[in-house]
């Protein structure tokens, strides 16, 4: 593959860009080399994804010194050109058609979508499985994408842009739902891709993939460059700093809790999910629950909140505890922050106000029955308060919110309910490092005024650093225990990863 006599796949220098008079880019200036894998890197709101529009022609900068893709100065880019160029984006949902099949959607672009015509189906395939061998990875070319799992539709979308002369790959956030194996299988794919000339680059929070896939790392911060920077010696935590520009703490916070039991199983079992599940959590504790995703994390807290019916006896405040339902469980002092928080844990066409309020509606009527409008505002604006949430106005869309900040009102929500027991399903999933921060820091709060929490997370620092105790979940079962203050992060992953 051809790279352009300065062998950059990319140089864009003094990008400025305004969106209502506000500089989403202000001056920055980007270059990626020819199989280069390079990350960049920021808070969510600090101009990464204005940057890929940029270079993928989705919006035109109002001022920039230099565009040039493989060697070549480029006056305008439109989504067209770049797309010549052999410039492609697999965004975090993937863009792919879950009803069609595997052969379909790698080939769509190139042979079922160009013109109305007959689908070459011989030729789609053949081409399907040329571009999957390049990647070294076999799959049922016939078999639907839905049927496929996350991290197998990846190896479609790449294939897709390869199969589209794709020389620039922009990966969004490509591991955020994927096991550890998974990861790794991805990330040798991405090296693959770069042996083979094509450039990546590669947007994560996940910094640890960071510094181990890249060469090079751009931090973006407020729409601003703070510096290119080889990834070779740098640290996860200086990298946070140059992303936030405040050093962020990462020690345990692990304490001896001797509160009254809040929340107590034993035998608890749903059959094909988990199985002899003793758990206990006092009030003012935190325990993290971790483990590889599949383990039965996300099945316990589900029976745990009545969405599934499981054998085996719990005690809530040491009353025998049968939820019925997700209401029923809400009702007597549970709350669950799913970790899907778009589909499951917010209405994406309904306001900041009415996402915040909608889990105690009864408790906002006036004397009339009707939703009183000044109660409702006062709930908010003390949640707004209290959790640090950076709204506009509490009617814009909640879609208008960095993805801390929703997860913010997504605690509000159930907060408001005054729980006695906080389930927290991988509360950090699509948020950035300083956002993270915030909202561990609302955790330990929480924690410290007395109420009990279970912290669900597929990363081992997550749970060592703000859980009083850390619970290791395999097959279905509870494997170990562990004091925070008593081992090491290499400790916790070698037994989650064993």
């Amino acid at each position: 593959m051809t790279s352009g006599s300065d062998g950059f796949a990319l140089r864009l220098k003094g990008i400025t860009k305004i969106f209502g008079g506000v500089k989403a880019l202000d001056a920055v200036d980007f270059e990626v080399r020819a199989g280069e894998v390079h990350c960049l890197a920021g808070e969510n709101g600090c101009g990464k994804s204005t940057l890929i529009k940029v270079v993928t022609g989705v919006y035109t900068p109002e001022s920039a010194e230099e565009i040039s893709l493989f060697g070549e100065a480029v006056s305008t880019i439109t989504p067209v050109k770049a797309r010549a160029k052999g410039v492609s984006v697999i965004w975090q949902d993937l863009a792919l058609f879950p009803n069609m099949s595997v052969a379909e959607n790698i080939a769509f672009d190139t042979l079922v979508g160009a013109r109305p015509r007959g689908v070459p189906f011989a030729k789609m395939k053949a081409a399907a499985a040329e571009v999957l061998a390049r990647l070294g990875v076999t799959l049922d070319l016939d078999a639907p994408l839905e049927t496929l799992p996350i991290a197998q539709r990846q190896v479609v979308a790449i294939a897709r842009a390869l199969l589209n002369d794709a020389r620039l790959i922009f990966m969004d956030e490509p591991t955020a739902s994927l096991t550890q194996s998974e990861t790794d299988r991805l990330l040798e794919i991405v090296r693959k891709l770069s042996a083979d000339g094509v450039a990546v680059v590669f947007v994560s929070h996940r910094l640890a993939e960071v510094l181990d896939i890249s060469s090079r790392v751009t931090v973006l911060r407020d729409g601003k460059l703070v510096g290119v920077y080889p990834t070779e010696g740098m640290t996860q935590a200086r990298l946070g700093e140059l992303m936030t520009g405040h050093l962020l703490e990462s020690n345990v916070s692990a304490r001896d809790v001797s509160g009254p039991v809040v929340f107590e199983a034993k035998g608890l079992s749903v059959p094909g999910q988990f199985e002899n599940i003793d758990l206990t959590i006092r009030a003012g504790e935190v325990v993290g629950l971790t483990g590889l995703i599949g383990a039965g994390r996300t099945e316990l807290a589900h029976a745990m909140i009545g969405m599934t019916r499981a054998q085996g006896t719990m005690r809530l405040m040491g009353k025998p505890y049968i939820p019925g339902s997700l209401r029923d469980a809400i009702a007597q002092g549970l709350a669950y922050v799913s970790e899907d928080r778009l589909s499951l844990g917010l209405l994406q066409k309904q306001s900041i106000a009415d996402n915040a309020a909608i889990s105690v509606l009864p408790k906002l009527l006036d004397q009339f029955g009707l939703i009183s409008p000044a109660k409702k505002q006062a709930l908010i604006l003390d949640w707004v308060k209290r959790l640090g949430i950076k709204i506009g106005a509490p009617e814009n869309p909640i879609a208008t919110l960095s993805g801390g900040n929703q997860q913010k009102v997504v605690l509000a929500k159930w907060l408001a309910t005054e729980p006695k027991l906080l389930i927290l399903d991988s509360p950090t999933v699509g948020v950035d490092v300083g956002a993270r921060a915030g909202i561990f820091r609302i955790v330990r709060d929480l924690a410290d005024q007395g109420l009990a929490i279970l912290l669900i997370s597929d990363e081992a620092s997550e749970v060592l650093y703000n859980a009083d105790r850390v619970l290791h979940m395999a097959e279905g079962r509870i494997r170990e225990s562990f004091d925070p203050r008593q081992t090491t992060i290499q400790a916790l992953e070698a037994a989650i990863y064993a």
